[in-house]
C-alpha cells in the first residue's frame, strides 16, 4: 500500500524532471540533422567568458548572502520566540511578491533618474552610474536570493542544543571558541544548503541581468535562452551549455559538501 502511495510522485519524477533531463542530453549530443555529435560542446568552449563571468558573479553574490544572512539567522536565533515568528514574516514578506515585480522595482531605485540618485542629487551629489552594471546584478542576486541563505541557517542554528554551548563555556571556552568550534560547525549543514541554494539561481539566472545588467552583462541563463527562444536559435548548443553548467555545479557543490563535512569534526576536537 506504501509503495501505491508514491506511484503518483513517480509519474510526476519521470513526466517533468527526468524526461526532459533526457531530452536535454540527447540534444547536448546531437547535430541539427539528428546525428550524434561533439561539436556542440567545442562550440560552447566559445563562451569561457560567459561562464566565467556568470560563476564569479553568482560566487560574489553567495558570499556577500554569506556574510550577511549568518549574522542575522545567528542573532535571530538568540531571540525570544514572539520576536522571531515577526522577523521572519518581514524576510518571507518580499518573497510573496512576484520575482520580476521586485526586480522592476530595483530599476526604478537604481537608475540614473531613479529614486537613489535623486535623494543623493540633494546633497550635491551623483547622479551615479549603477544600472546596467555589474554590481546592479550582484545587488538584484542578493535581494532576491538572501532569504535563501538566512532560513536554512537559522532553521540548523536555532535547533542547537543550548546544553552544547553551555558545556563548552563550563570547559573553559570563551566566546570565540564557542563559536569557533562548537556553533559554526553544527550549523554547517545550513550554511552548505543556503550555499547551494543562492549560488545555483544566482549562476543560471536571466531575468535579472537582463532587466539590472540592461543585456550588458550576458550570463549563462541569458545565453542558453537565446538557444531557446532567441534569435540564435540552436536548442543543440543550448543544450550543451546547460548539461556543462550543471555539472559545474555538481562539481563545485560536491567539493562544497566534502569540505563542510570534515569541518563539523571541529566540534570533537
Amino acid at each position: 500500500m506504501k509503495k501505491l502511495l508514491s506511484v503518483p510522485y513517480v509519474v510526476w519524477m519521470a513526466v517533468f524532471i527526468c524526461a526532459p533531463m533526457a531530452l536535454v542530453v540527447v540534444y547536448a549530443f546531437s547535430s541539427a540533422g539528428g546525428g550524434f555529435t561533439m561539436r556542440n560542446f567545442q562550440d560552447s568552449a566559445n563562451y569561457a567568458n560567459v561562464f566565467l563571468r556568470s560563476l564569479s558573479l553568482a560566487a560574489i553574490a553567495t558570499v556577500i548572502c554569506l556574510v550577511i544572512g549568518y549574522p542575522v539567522a545567528y542573532a535571530l536565533s538568540r531571540e525570544g520566540e514572539r520576536l522571531q515568528s515577526v522577523v521572519m514574516m518581514l524576510i518571507m514578506l518580499p518573497m510573496w511578491m512576484n520575482f520580476l515585480l521586485r526586480t522592476y522595482a530595483w530599476m526604478s531605485l537604481l537608475e540614473n533618474n531613479g529614486l537613489i540618485n535623486n535623494f543623493l542629487g540633494l546633497f550635491g551629489l551623483g547622479p551615479f552610474r549603477m544600472i546596467n552594471t555589474q554590481g546592479a546584478v550582484v545587488l538584484g542576486m542578493v535581494y532576491n536570493y538572501l532569504p535563501f541563505m538566512i532560513l536554512p541557517i537559522y532553521s540548523v542554528i536555532v535547533k542547537i542544543d543550548p546544553s552544547v554551548v553551555d558545556a563548552s563555556r563550563d570547559l573553559g571556552a570563551n566566546s570565540y571558541r564557542v563559536f569557533t568550534r562548537v556553533t559554526f560547525p553544527l550549523s554547517l549543514p545550513g550554511v552548505l544548503s543556503g550555499v547551494t541554494m543562492t549560488f545555483v539561481p544566482s549562476v543560471s539566472t536571466f531575468a535579472i541581468s537582463k532587466l539590472l545588467g540592461g543585456g550588458k552583462e550576458l550570463l549563462l541563463g541569458d545565453l542558453i535562452e537565446m538557444q531557446f527562444l532567441g534569435s540564435a536559435y540552436n536548442p543543440q548548443l543550448g543544450s550543451a551549455i546547460s548539461l556543462v553548467m550543471m555539472v559545474l555545479i555538481l562539481i563545485l557543490m560536491s567539493l562544497m559538501n566534502k569540505f563542510g563535512g570534515g569541518s563539523e569534526d571541529a566540534v570533537l576536537l
